[in-house]
């Protein structure tokens, strides 16, 4: 008989579904539990918390850039303000395809397609989310038509801003500098994160030197954005509590400058390669900074166009030199009363001392002659005659009893060769050669040898030396205060914007000149006196007549030498860029000095007394005259000559 077996047993089967399904009951209860406490946590104990930080999502923080500081004239006068205007910016994160936006906007006439490179490096060198200007100063039309194909270009915005704005334009730009887009090499000079915001930074002049003075400080503002970063009022039910930090603007500064005189300089040198430059002989204010021709810097402020820069920098009148600070030129005969000074320090003649000047000067045992300037000699002449009809011969003599060595430590006393100490950058130091400068200048043996003709060319301002018109300037009112020296400046205030105060900077002494006896400066002084008011002064054409007392001092500069057998010609003769450079330095009034300054011309038609002089003496009269004394002037002048007087001879003070 045989026996059932069970296979299955159903009973322990079902007892072990109705265990297993308990317990998944409860794990679901539980986790529903937990899901829902954290529901509870994260939407009512944590709400306020995770509120906030959504918040942020929506949100965008903006820097607000601060207002740049104002550049005043010494009397007030804006030189440099900040004005209104619209910016196309473009931000990184927000466009999809830099190219094709750029491209775009270019050929909405918005950008110029040259600009585009350029374009790209400025966006590479910034964060993605910051908004990097990339059209400034829009013009209404260009704010339209952007406007109107905004949908086209996300991430590219219309923002208004200050923007610097040069309302005399070309005036004192040279002293005044400029702005212009911050650089690679800006951002390393520069701490990029205090110019959140800011597309300009000063570029030259006080504008760059100031920086720091005239930048601000960077605000800050919270915006509610939609999810294409625009931004927008509200989103939802609730308006967001947004921060705002306000920016700090930059400190005014107040110039030296006195815009009166300075365009008053301007204008006698239009149309001309030249400087000018006047000193205030008792504190180093500079009350005229020009040179031309000049460019207008708002330009730079607006952003240039490729052609535009190249048009400025390939120009051969080079505006964007600065002749004043950069421009090096044998000084000529403006060194003669220093030279002179010199000779009575090292004790090779006496103020009493003559020489007769038949035109030429010769060196014992060298058979060619130095000529003067003027053929036929001046005749007898003392030292303060020889400075007064500027005799070449005279301080050929007196240069080769000296030697080199002599005047170089003598001059460099009233900063010759050196740096003047000007507040701006750019400084050149000129040259005041020495027997040791000759020997590291030059390489070959021979060369480095230091020959007596060397020194005996020196002594009229020619050969190697030269300077700048700053520094003559700086000469001239060293002289004028009979050596009490200061370094020149341009900023002679600083107001805080924001509690009103106006700091007053103190002037830099510098060393004075080590004078054996103080009559020399009564020489130096003197002769410079009879220059301009002797009858035999070579500037006495341009300087007499005048309601003041002038002291100045004449200088042809050779821009090349003739030889010694060669007939001198004519300047009406020369092509226009090897005709001689025209100079003069001047102060008054002499008795109680409140203005020194100095010219150059280059390449003038004429010699510094014809044609140098009469600058100076317009700039002195707009500065030392009235307005009513300087109309009284003009009507006492005779009226000119029917015909113009024959071009002076080559090298003619």
């Amino acid at each position: 008989m045989s026996r059932s077996v069970r296979i299955k047993d159903h009973h322990a089967e079902s007892q072990l579904f109705e265990q297993r399904a308990v317990i998944a009951a409860v794990l679901m209860v539980i986790a529903m539990g937990l899901v829902i406490s954290r529901l509870v946590w994260l939407q009512v104990v944590k709400y306020d918390y995770f509120a906030d930080l959504s918040q942020g999502n929506r949100i965008r923080i903006e820097p607000i850039p601060p207002n740049r500081g104002l550049i005043l004239d010494r009397n007030g006068l804006p030189l440099a303000t900040n004005a209104p205007s619209y910016q196309l910016e473009l931000t990184k994160e927000q466009v999809e395809d830099i190219d094709a936006t750029l491209n775009g906007i270019a050929e909405i006439g918005l950008i110029d397609k040259d600009n585009i490179p350029t374009i790209k490096r400025d966006l590479r060198g910034r964060r993605s989310f910051d908004a990097v200007p990339i059209k400034l100063q829009l013009t209404e039309v260009e704010v339209a038509r952007f406007a109107a194909r905004r949908h086209q270009f996300p991430g590219v915005e219309i923002r208004p801003r200050l923007t610097r704005y040069y309302p005399l334009a070309e005036s004192s730009v040279h002293a005044i500098g400029y702005v212009g887009a911050i650089s690679e090499d800006d951002k390393k000079r520069l701490n990029i994160d205090e110019y959140a915001g800011t597309t300009l930074t000063g570029k030259n002049g006080v504008e760059y030197a100031y920086e720091g003075q005239l930048h601000g400080k960077a605000g800050m503002q919270q915006l509610l954005v939609n999810a294409q970063g625009r931004s927008v009022e509200r989103i939802g039910n609730e308006a967001a509590k947004l921060e705002r930090k306000e920016p700090v603007s930059g400190n005014d500064l107040y110039l030296t400058i006195d815009m009166r005189t300075q365009q008053a300089a301007e204008e006698a040198l239009r149309g001309q390669r030249a400087s000018a430059v006047a000193i205030d002989p008792n504190n180093g204010d500079i009350l005229a900074f020009v040179s031309t021709p000049a460019f207008d810097p708002n330009l730079f402020a607006r952003g240039l166009t490729r052609t535009e820069y190249l048009a400025l920098t390939e120009n051969p009148d080079r505006p964007m030199y600065d002749r004043v600070i950069r421009g090096v030129y044998p000084p000529g005969s403006t060194v003669k009363p220093m030279m002179a000074m010199a000779a009575l320090d090292a004790g090779v003649v006496t103020p009493e001392n003559s020489v007769f000047c038949r035109g030429a000067y010769r060196m014992p045992g060298v058979s060619r002659p130095w000529r003067d300037w003027k053929p036929g000699g001046h005749g007898t002449v003392d030292m303060r005659k020889a400075i007064a009809t500027s005799c070449d011969v005279y301080f050929y003599g007196i240069a080769n009893e000296m030697g080199v060595d002599h005047i170089h430590d003598y001059l460099s006393q009233f900063g010759m060769g050196a740096l003047t100490g000007i507040d701006i950058p750019g400084e050149k130091t000129g040259l005041l050669p020495s027997t040791e400068w000759k020997r590291k200048a030059f390489r070959r043996k021979e060369a480095q040898m230091w020959f007596p003709g060397d020194t005996i060319s020196i002594g009229i301002g020619q050969g190697y030396m030269n300077a700048t018109p700053l520094q003559l300037a700086h000469a001239a009112a060293t002289i004028a205060s009979r050596g009490h020296r200061f370094k020149p400046r341009l900023v002679r205030a600083i107001r805080n914007v924001t509690t009103g105060q106006i700091t007053e900077l103190k002037p830099a002494e510098l060393p004075s000149p080590h004078v054996k006896d103080p009559a020399a400066w009564d020489i130096a002084v003197g002769g410079m006196y009879d220059v301009a008011n002797a009858p035999y002064g070579t500037a006495r054409g341009a300087t007499a007549n005048a309601l003041y007392k002038i002291a100045g001092k004449s200088g042809t500069a050779q821009v090349f030498t003739a030889a010694a057998n060669e007939r001198v010609k004519k300047a009406g003769e020369l092509v226009e860029h090897l005709r001689d450079h025209a100079l003069f330095i001047a102060f008054a009034p002499v008795e109680a000095p409140r203005i020194a300054v100095a010219i150059v011309v280059e390449n003038a038609p004429g010699g510094g007394s014809a044609f140098a002089a009469p600058i100076a003496r317009r700039i002195l009269d707009t500065y030392l005259l009235t307005p009513e004394q300087l109309a009284e002037q003009e009507a006492k002048k005779k009226p000119a000559p029917a015909a113009a007087p024959p071009p002076p001879r080559r090298g003619e003070e």
